[in-house]
């Protein structure tokens, strides 16, 4: 496999409940995500989206129910008829194989660009450093910052500071990368730089899985649309069906809003 290559995995959500205190904000919540398959959740503030996202890659313990990568538990392994919490150390190397992409991007303000991107694969041991500098270039030059690599975080805009987020989260080459609302903390004109190579990933056969308020984006790049509302999945579906033939009230009500 290529430096660049990525084993595109499958996702499985099964019955997951999830509270902060007495607010249930996953109810009951069933997905499955196929290899390869880029998937969009919409749904208003407080639905559950980014939760769903954060229990994918056990950043959040749900009450109930699990979370399977390529058949494997996340953060839980069976132990008779109850499941058991894995080890730190064991989790870390799980959510090694699950990108992340956050809104806000969370690069180490402290070091260049190009060690944000080789960080990781050197402190799981895949790769000595030489190894990860020359991937995090190929990286950079994928996204479009090959001429970056010496800049630190504060000397870039938002969109570029997003997209060495998107070359870090591949350095690991996961399975999966998640996307929590990439755009929202951009100036408009720098969104469709992120959009870009959003793209260009999911015509890659990378599996994604996106929160994102960009519906013309989700309606261009989804194999399948989700709409969440109350901590549930309310409809889901292909983009045509989804956007533009909703089945449910609740979904016509919301897209009815933001169209």
């Amino acid at each position: 496999m290529g430096a660049l290559e990525i084993q595109p995995a499958a996702v499985e959500v099964h019955d997951v409940h999830k509270w902060y205190g007495a607010h249930q904000v996953l109810d009951g919540v069933e997905l499955t995500v196929r290899p390869g398959e880029v998937t969009v959740i919409l749904g208003p503030s407080g639905s559950g989206k980014s939760t769903l996202l954060r229990v994918i890659n056990h950043l959040e313990k749900p009450e109930a129910g699990h979370v399977s990568l390529n058949g494997e538990l996340i953060g839980v392994r069976r132990h008779g008829e109850r499941l058991k919490e894995l080890s730190e150390r064991v989790i870390l190397g799980q959510r090694s194989r699950i990108g992340f992409v956050f809104q806000n991007f969370n690069l180490f303000p402290h070091l260049t660009v190009l060690d944000n991107v080789a960080a990781a694969p050197v402190a799981t041991g895949k790769l000595s450093k030489p190894e990860a500098q020359q991937l995090a270039r190929d990286l950079l030059a994928r996204v479009g910052l090959a001429d970056k690599s010496g800049a630190y975080p504060r000397q870039l805009s938002g969109g570029q500071q997003q997209r060495v987020a998107i070359a870090r989260a591949l350095a690991l080459r996961p399975g999966v990368i998640l996307f929590d609302e990439p755009t929202s903390a951009l100036d408009p004109e720098l969104v469709g730089e992120v959009l870009a190579v959003i793209k260009d990933l999911a015509r890659s056969g990378t599996t994604l899985v996106i929160v994102t308020h960009e519906i013309g984006f989700a309606r261009e790049i989804a194999d399948r649309v989700v709409f969440m509302d109350g901590g549930r999945i309310v409809e889901q579906g292909p983009p045509a069906q989804v956007l533009d033939r909703p089945r449910q009230e609740r979904t016509r009500d919301f897209l009815s809003k933001v169209l």
